[in-house]
């Protein structure tokens, strides 16, 4: 059984799963979503600041699929400080199409205090018809009453980092969420497997996967599948993204998502410490190569 479509609070209806293309170098990017075309993702999940929309364009040009068949969603990134307009329209040309599926903004920060005014520009962008539905992501609970306090056309979506160990946290802006008819669109969900493994969300999910002998991502991913949300992932391997797809055939007991919740909730300081380690490190190690270069300059100006 594949994933099944979501009606959108605008009456169009999307793919559940979709395939992202951060972090994917613009040198092998057009292949690797070649590859997920090919695979069955009709979901293409792009932004600005990727910048490789170029390069999804051109799979999606090779892939030699009508328009219509893909529903492909990209993000205002303020790059280059241009306004949701002018990125929108460069958006257009770099990826090679009509019209944006849904078009996002990519993080509250860029409204630079003023979200009610960039919403209505991204209104604008809907009423022009560039863009078939507008949403957000990265917009934390008060963000969302801010713009839904004075906007005309709500945002369809909230893509939001979304696993077991922020589930406890969330949960709030989920469920506000959800009473508004706003969906969610969780990126990131393999963290507790890929970024932070071996913490208490381990044992819950290599349990579930035993049982339904299918492999821990999947159940991750179909955790995800059970809140509701939509599902943005990625993967350079063939085989993987055939796993993904089969996550629309498994379907986790309430008990399931339960225990995975609980083993989130209780983790979740040890993630952040996790976290938090990874931060100290990546920052003495940019710190260390800093120096580095400040003392081979000196060495160099001595000689």
């Amino acid at each position: 059984m594949p994933f099944e479509k979501i009606v959108l609070n605008d009456g169009r209806v999307i793919p559940q799963i979709g395939f992202g293309s951060w972090k994917i170098p613009k040198e092998v990017c057009t292949g690797e979503v070649e590859q997920a075309i090919d695979v069955g993702f009709d979901h293409l999940d792009t932004a600005q600041t990727y910048r490789n929309e170029e390069e999804v364009g051109q799979a999606i040009k090779e892939s030699g699929l009508a328009r219509k068949e893909l529903w492909i969603t990209t993000k205002w990134s303020g790059t280059d400080d241009k306004g949701p307009a002018q990125s929108c329209s460069e958006s257009l040309e770099k990826i090679g199409i009509e019209y944006i599926d849904l078009y996002l903004i990519h993080s509250p920060r860029l409204c630079k205090g003023d979200i009610p005014g960039t919403w209505k520009q991204m209104e604008q962008l809907y009423k022009e018809g560039k863009v078939k539905s507008i949403g957000v992501s990265n917009f934390k609970l008060d963000d969302l009453k801010e713009l839904l306090a004075s906007c005309s056309i709500k945002p369809v979506v909230n893509q939001i980092l979304l696993h077991p160990y922020v589930i406890k946290t969330t949960t709030p802006l989920l469920e506000y969420m959800a009473k508004h008819h706003i969906v969610a669109e969780g990126y990131s969900t393999l963290i507790p497997l890929t970024g932070a493994p071996g913490g208490p969300v381990d044992k819950p999910i290599n349990k579930i996967a035993e049982r339904l002998k299918v492999a821990p991502e999947q159940v991750l991913l179909a955790w995800s599948k059970a809140k509701h949300a939509i599902i943005v992932t990625t993967s350079s391997k063939k085989d993987r993204l055939e796993r993904y797809l089969a996550v629309g055939d498994i379907d986790l007991t309430e008990e399931d998502v339960e225990a995975i919740d609980h083993a989130g909730a209780k983790g979740a300081k040890w993630y952040e410490r996790q976290t938090e380690g990874k931060s100290r490190r990546a920052a003495k190690f940019a710190a260390a190569g800093v120096l580095g270069v400040y003392l081979l300059y000196r060495l160099v100006s001595a000689i």
